[in-house]
């Protein structure tokens, strides 16, 4: 086989890459080693930015989005029973959208079908040869039979344990990492949220997000050790803990219900530098992870793609490589702000062990100063709702 871009990683990431690309008439092949059943039964976030909701529209997949999307004005911050609202369009003319990353895979595997764009999914053993080449190509078992792909690039948006990243040497690539002491034990359940914008909740029993997928499935969260597995917390044990922690309006409103999913998300921020090594690209999670206190996940691999489409574009149809060879800095430019931010909604929202009495005080203070400061609630809103690209 030969194509113009090999994707790695069938999630939203290689997906929207590969719709992007095929739309400006380069060919892809996307390689994926689970089933396409398994990739959309993946619960993942929900919140996106407008920049990203912008890009779903240049690549004619945000029909459904806009349809059933959930448009989000602001959010909460809740300290105790004080609420403070971070009013994204009043301070920034902009705002966020609720729609679950599954939908948005959905609409993607859609389109790409519609585009006849090869997808190949029960991959295994991928190697990616010669990327400091004029002539890379890919190595796989697919159905069994070996397999190479010729191609003139690859993009690796195969996730954090993928092969992509590893195949960057240890002596080029440098590495930053935080892992932090807690998890985030989440459920989704079909009831309505109890609010109409995210809350986000600091207690002194430690974090709850209250969040949505649609307007009858919510998605709540509640922080707790890592050694915690969520089989040892019953539903009802789950919705006491989490009104312990929500400001008292909140819990009034609170519509409580059977889990239909219930797991336990680690927290940590990585970083790998460089995002590239000859004709290899790296992009979203192979590159980068954040812990979803920012809701950046996503976010943070669409504008990934928007640097990497632009570069392949222009090299591929226009013979200039000028901002494909500047792709990994100007995606790490992004990156590291995404990084600060999320870091920041981590540290002011969350109880650490071990931590000295100190600490609390700042959170109370940070969070009273928010409460106070127009600026720095503008400040949270424009990271937010998503830093320029």
């Amino acid at each position: 086989m030969k194509t113009d871009v090999v994707i790695i990683g069938g999630g939203p990431s290689g997906l929207l890459l590969s719709q992007l690309l095929n739309k400006a008439g380069v060919e892809t092949i996307i390689l994926e080693r689970s089933s396409r059943e398994h990739v959309l039964s993946r619960i993942r976030a929900g919140v996106l930015e407008w920049g990203t909701v912008d890009l779903l529209q240049e690549a004619g997949v945000d029909e459904r989005l806009r349809r059933e999307g959930i448009p989000h004005d602001g959010c909460y911050l809740a300290d105790e029973d004080q609420m403070i609202h971070i009013d994204f369009h009043g301070l920034t003319n902009k705002r966020s959208m609720v729609y679950g990353q599954t939908e948005v895979t959905k609409d993607l595997y859609a389109a790409q079908d519609r585009q006849g764009t090869p997808i190949l999914h029960g991959v295994e053993d991928v190697v990616i040869n010669d990327p400091k080449s004029d002539a890379p190509y890919v190595t796989c078992i697919l159905d069994g039979t070996p397999t190479r792909i010729d191609c003139r690039y690859v993009a690796g948006c195969d996730g954090f344990h993928g092969v992509s990243r590893k195949t960057i040497p240890e002596t080029v690539r440098e590495e930053f990492e935080r892992v932090y002491p807690f998890g985030w034990l989440g459920i989704l359940s079909e009831t309505p949220p109890a609010n109409d914008e995210l809350i986000y909740c600091h207690s002194d029993r430690g974090f709850a997000l209250c969040s949505m997928r649609n307007e009858n499935l919510s998605r709540y969260y509640i922080q707790v050790p890592l050694t915690d597995k969520p089989e040892n917390w019953s539903d009802d044990e789950f919705w006491a803990e989490l009104k312990r922690r929500m400001p008292a309006q909140s819990v009034e409103t609170l519509v409580t219900g059977p889990s239909i999913e219930k797991s336990i998300a680690p927290l940590r921020s990585f970083v790998t530098e460089p995002m590239s090594w000859g004709r290899l690209f790296l992009v979203g999670d192979a590159a980068h992870i954040v812990p979803p206190t920012g809701a950046k996940g996503l976010n943070l691999a669409a504008s990934d793609v928007f640097y990497l489409k632009e570069g392949l574009i222009d090299a591929i149809v226009n013979g200039d490589s000028t901002k494909l060879d500047a792709y990994s800095d100007r995606a790490l430019a992004r990156i590291w702000k995404a990084m600060r931010f999320s870091w920041e909604m981590t540290t002011m929202l969350h109880q650490f062990d071990g931590e000295d009495s100190f600490a609390p005080q700042m959170r109370k203070a940070t969070l009273d100063h928010l409460a106070r400061s127009e600026s720095a609630r503008r400040d949270l809103a424009e990271n937010y709702i998503g830093l320029p690209y």
